[in-house]
């Protein structure tokens, strides 16, 4: 059976060797990069399942390295390791398209068990009956147009970029309009029933996804807040 093949993208050495010594005692491959820029070249040079992706590194940031593994690939997955364990680090990294993160220190089970919950849900096929994440390559939220081939979105004259994980969300609440839906069950539905993180990753999403579909985020007309439930797509 091919190992999986994890991308250690991390300027520290110590945190850099320690993470390749536990991912490849639990039968992980391994490539190290020091710095964004070799990232960037081993991404365009070998094949990778997963990228662990240190935010400050030297070169490119990690910033720089995820915005150009998405411009290539839409289905790697992607966990950034952030050490300010700020907001903004993990909004940012969330809005380029990474599908995790973890705020250092982290501990090594922590850290096993995101990657298995990552790679399971990569492995998924998106689907279309009841399973519930359908919708056309184009359709319309709201006030929003979708245009689900480009990872695109326009609202009035404004046009946005959004992830992979924004348009599953989007495809998500489309598919069940004027239902209140909780938390759990929308973290079930897109990030996969193992998904081993807090609802905090869904409200940021959530929050970033408003910024782009609604006139006016901080008053959502569309995407409104059901509270000490989840939230619901308002579509009447």
């Amino acid at each position: 059976m091919k190992s999986i093949h994890i991308l250690v993208a991390e300027d520290d050495d110590n945190i850099r060797t320690g993470l390749v010594d536990t991912l490849e005692s639990e039968g992980y491959r391994t490539t190290p990069a020091t710095d964004g820029q070799e990232a960037i070249d081993l991404f365009a040079r070998e094949d990778f399942d997963l990228i662990l992706l240190d935010i400050m590194m030297p070169e490119k940031s990690g910033y720089d390295v995820c915005r150009a593994v998405r411009a290539a690939s839409e289905d790697i997955p992607v966990i950034m390791l952030t050490a300010k364990g700020e907001e903004i680090d993990k909004v940012i990294g969330l809005q380029l398209g990474a599908d995790d993160y973890i705020t250092k220190p982290f501990g090594v089970h922590e850290l096993l068990a995101r990657i298995a919950a990552v790679l399971r849900r990569s492995r998924r096929k998106p689907k279309d009956a009841e399973g519930n994440i359908s919708a056309p390559d184009h359709f319309t939220f709201g006030m929003a147009d979708v245009d689900a081939r480009q990872y695109k979105v326009r609202t009035g004259e404004k046009t946005f970029d959004i992830s992979a994980r924004e348009l599953q969300l989007l495809r998500f609440f489309y598919s069940h309009p004027n239902e209140v839906l909780s938390r759990d069950l929308i973290l079930n539905a897109v990030w996969g029933i193992e998904y081993g993180g807090t609802t905090r990753t869904l409200d940021q999403h959530v929050a970033q996804l408003r910024k782009k579909i609604e006139l006016d985020p901080a008053h959502p007309r569309f995407l409104t807040t059901v509270y000490g439930v989840g939230y619901r797509y308002e579509n009447s």
